[in-house]
Formats: structure tokens, sequence, C-alpha cells
């Protein structure tokens, strides 16, 4: 846990400096997707699942 915790946290300071320059090509795409696998393994997954399902439950009554 402690390792996958300290990965997303590299990843997303890695990811974040990336969209902060605008430089986003194929080596920004590695590193989204990394940080999406790597958060998926914590246990923070069950919890943003959660918040996108209410949000997209929202949009669709909207729509």
């Amino acid at each position: 846990m402690i390792v996958s915790l300290s990965t997303v946290l590299l990843l997303g300071a890695v990811l974040g400096l990336m969209l902060r320059n605008r430089n986003l090509g194929p080596g920004g795409a590695t590193v989204a997707a990394l940080f999406g696998f790597c958060l998926a393994s914590t246990g923070a997954a069950p919890t943003i699942t959660d918040a996108l399902q209410s949000l997209a439950d929202s949009l669709s009554r909207i729509g």
C-alpha cells in the first residue's frame, strides 16, 4: 500500500507538471494511464468511482 501510494503521488506530480507546462504528448498519455492504473489500486478507488457515478447520474437527469 505504501509503495502504491508513493507511486500515485509521484505520477500525479509528474502529470501535474506536464499539464502545467502543456507538454502532453505520448509520454503524457503514458503517465496519465499509469497514474490511473496505480490510483485504481489504492483505497481511494471506491470513493472516486462513487463520485463519478453520482456525477453521471446527475448529468443524465439534466439532459
